[in-house]
């Protein structure tokens, strides 16, 4: 793996609109959006590149928007944490940076086009995760400068693929043909490094206009959030956001969990799991750096990978089968979801799901429910199950949910559903708002895992189901020990 090249791949650059870089700008701007890191981001490494281009200062503006589906304390403290360690990370003094939290709705409004208005050029993020592909696309219109978007998601960038992929098996060969390739160039881990100390200037209107905040809100502390407009009702967890502290998530993973990952990671009394989907989502960690902290225990290079692609989920990596689980969980699975964002139309609607998936839940949406609940009923955990009720506690208390009772967690709200599209409602919601990795492409892909996508049919043939894949809880009860997790999280 070749890392820290000054020039990023091409595949994962595209100009979002049709202008030029005008040369007389006072600074290239970099807008981070998804990708809330220092290092490993590809998209901060081409915006260095640009300002070394052009002879210019680079200013990296994070904003944090207010009024995003459900921005709560839980979502903004984590965010917020880690726009403190990008405070501390960028005071080096080779960039400005200009973090700016909106303390009420549409605050921020303009600011982006104010700052376009001063620069050469504007790079961001390519994500086509939440709300950011339509806010990309708004900012096409208004930015007066050239605006380049860069895919920093993942170790397969995201327009290589030829479509969508209906299964796992499937997109897995792919990679396995083409990721080579892609493997020979990985972000730079601080792509400042050498960076001559030139620091932009924001103007003065500009700051008068949209002030920095105190300081003090970075700490994600309840009473500095109260003074935001947005949900108070969902509390911050108790862990922390940021890259740093997603560095050290990692490398507890990795000296600790990941010799065991493939055995016991669904095992709720041994939770074996990662735990880094926040960080993933929430960009502080990147996919790469992940995958260079875990090779690197393997001792592994690219001269381990076999020429022939077999789309098998364990022994093409050449890596110890815990590793190799887990590397099929971080690309296979994670980036299959990103595929899906980017190739597969409207893919976070009913409509995308598989025509036999939608064939049979239709055929099955008159059956019976032997139990109906309402979305307030699942979000306070009132329901007849024991261990449902606490998986549903544990994603409210802790943003999350074990991985193999989340499966269970989903099948529940399908079957207790009145309907499968309303079963979808109130997953996306009971998700979106409490997960800290909800509103991921990749936490879309297990919502509807539930519903059929990257699926087949399964016999036999079940009421409200049909041929989509049926879990019970008495069934879970008997494969994993779930009597400790149930007192864990029970009222």
């Amino acid at each position: 793996m070749q890392q820290g090249p000054d020039r990023v791949p091409p595949i994962r650059v595209r100009a979002v609109n049709c202008r030029p870089a005008v040369r007389e700008g006072a600074y290239v701007l970099y807008w981070m959006t998804a990708y809330r890191r220092r290092g490993h981001n590809f998209a901060l490494q081409h915006a260095v590149l640009r300002a070394r281009e052009l002879g210019k200062p680079l200013l990296v503006l994070e904003p944090l928007r207010a009024a995003y589906p459900w921005a709560s304390d839980r979502h903004h403290a984590f965010l917020l944490q880690g726009m403190m360690e990008n405070l501390r990370a960028f005071a080096q003094g080779r960039v400005r940076y200009y973090p700016f939290v909106e303390r009420a709705p549409e605050e921020g409004k303009g600011l982006l086009e104010a700052l376009a208005a001063r620069a050469c050029c504007v790079v961001t993020d390519d994500s086509p995760a939440f709300f950011l592909p339509r806010m990309l696309a708004a900012a096409a219109e208004k930015v007066p400068v050239a605006l380049e978007a860069v895919d920093s998601n993942g170790l397969l960038p995201t327009r290589s693929a030829p479509g969508a992929f209906s299964t796992a098996h499937a997109f897995r060969r792919f990679l396995q043909k083409t990721l080579r390739e892609h493997l020979g160039a990985f972000p730079a881990a601080d792509p400042l490094a050498g960076m001559e100390v030139r620091l932009a200037e924001v103007p003065g209107d500009i700051l008068r206009r949209w002030p920095l905040v105190d300081a003090r809100l970075f700490s994600g502390r309840p009473a500095d959030l109260a003074l935001l407009p947005i949900d108070h009702g969902v509390a911050p967890t108790p862990l922390a956001g940021g890259e740093m502290p997603a560095r050290r998530a990692m490398e507890s993973f990795v000296e600790t969990r990941l010799h065991r990952y493939a055995t016991e990671r669904n095992l709720p009394e041994k939770d074996a799991a990662s735990g880094l989907s926040p960080y993933l989502h929430f960009g502080h960690l990147s996919s790469h750096e992940v995958f260079e902290a875990v090779a690197e225990r393997e001792g592994w290079s690219l001269e381990h990978l076999p020429m022939k692609a077999t789309g098998s989920r364990s022994g093409w990596w050449g890596m110890s089968g815990s590793t190799e689980a887990f590397v099929d969980q971080l690309v296979t699975w994670r980036e299959l979801g990103f595929n899906a964002a980017v190739h597969m139309p409207g893919w976070d609607r009913y409509e995308s799901l598989p025509a036999w998936s939608l064939r049979t839940l239709e055929k099955h949406t008159p059956d019976r429910r032997l139990h109906l609940y309402t979305l307030e009923q699942f979000e306070g955990a009132r329901t007849h199950d024991a261990l449902w009720n606490a998986a549903q506690r544990q994603l409210v208390r802790e943003g999350r949910v074990h991985n193999y009772l989340r499966m269970l967690w989903g099948k529940k709200i399908l079957e207790w559903s009145p309907s499968p599209e309303a079963a979808l409602e109130n997953l996306v919601h009971l998700n979106d708002k409490y997960a800290l990795d909800g509103r991921d492409p990749n936490s879309v892909s297990g919502i509807f895992w539930i519903l059929g996508r990257y699926d087949r049919p399964w016999g036999p043939e079940r009421p409200v189901f049909g041929t989509v894949r049926y879990m019970s809880t008495e069934n879970t009860a008997r494969k994993v020990r779930v009597k400790g997790y149930m007192e864990r999280y029970s009222e």
